[in-house]
């Protein structure tokens, strides 16, 4: 009889766990949601969250607020956001670096992209496009490499902090070409790009998003896109894989994470509302005219981030080691 007894009670609480994730969920949200970015305000990720928090706010009926968290190449906000009470108020903007790339670069890290969070949904991916300062003698990519190698440490490329994307996409593209370089760290990519436009570095890798309008205004050269096909904002840059790294292609990947443990309706409330959005054409050509990539819509959804997840940590596993890339 006992065993009876304890299977009733256990199903009873299970029931009324399910009962009070359902009322939380319809009463959600009642207060302003946070979202954390491991990064310094002005730079791509903190543009591209901003942007999409602006509208999904307008569907949950709650003001989105963002928390610049920078630190570690992302890891520290990440961290903050793993331990943050999983109510659906503190959610994380993860990406590439920290998200996909930070496991197989420090061997202790401070949270497990996937099981101390819970995607939500999936950004669109954008593309990142190498640029030195206007006043460089490199004139196109394979003159960068060519300097790159008559200078060995002596290109200095900055980046939005050690195991962010733009640092690994510098690292991955020097180990293309064979050629060494300084890659100089900085709490943001906002802070990297302003020293490349002030001449303090050589250059850097920036996503379409921040660079376009930097690169309209003649402020830095665009070299080369680091995506399979050259970017229609940028037509006449080509890619680095039609020039010194045949097969090169890289693209930041963002996503809405919450904490391990965020009741399912709330996940379910918040995607609903981001897909709302994403059918929105005028908004999508907005992102589109910023060299952002749309994606499938079966792409977006929680599901499809959560296996993604899973595909990239596995990924760039392989990744780091062929490039030799490690933060310990």
């Amino acid at each position: 009889m006992q065993p009876f007894t304890n299977f009733v009670r256990a199903a009873l609480a299970v029931a009324t766990f399910a009962a009070t994730a359902s009322v939380h969920a319809q009463a959600w949200p009642t207060k302003p949601i946070t979202w954390i970015v491991p990064f310094a305000a002005g730079g791509p990720t903190d543009a591209l969250a901003r942007n999409i928090a602006e509208r999904v706010s307008r569907e949950v009926g709650q003001s989105i607020v963002i928390d610049n968290s920078p630190g570690a190449g992302g890891t520290v906000g990440t961290a903050k956001a793993a331990r943050a009470q999983a109510d659906g108020y503190t959610m994380l903007v993860g990406h590439m670096g920290y998200m996909g790339a930070a496991p197989a670069l420090y061997k202790k890290l401070p949270y497990d992209p996937v099981k101390d969070f819970a995607p939500v949904f999936r950004f669109p991916d954008t593309p990142m496009v190498l640029m030195v300062r206007k006043d460089h003698p490199a004139k196109d990519v394979k003159a960068l490499v060519e300097y790159g190698k008559q200078n060995p440490g002596k290109l200095f490329i900055s980046n939005a902090g050690m195991g962010s994307t733009s640092h690994l996409i510098a690292a991955m593209f020097a180990s293309a070409a064979g050629i060494k370089v300084s890659l100089v760290p900085y709490k943001g990519a906002g802070p990297a790009l302003i020293d490349v436009i002030g001449g303090q570095v050589d250059g850097m890798f920036d996503q379409t998003n921040t660079a376009l309008p930097q690169i309209t205004e003649a402020k830095v050269r665009p070299l080369a896109v680091t995506s399979a096909t050259r970017v229609g904002q940028l037509k006449d840059v080509p890619t680095l894989a039609e020039t010194v790294a045949p097969g090169f292609e890289a693209a930041t990947w963002y996503g809405i994470y919450a904490p391990k443990g965020t009741p399912q309706p709330v996940i379910d409330k918040v995607q609903a509302a981001y897909l709302k959005v994403m059918k929105d054409k005028a908004f999508t050509d907005r992102l589109s005219a910023q060299a952002i990539q749309m994606l499938p819509a079966d792409k977006y959804t929680a599901s499809a981030l959560g296996k993604h997840t899973e595909s990239e940590v596995a990924r760039w596993k392989v990744l780091a080691a062929k490039a030799n890339i490690s933060l310990d």
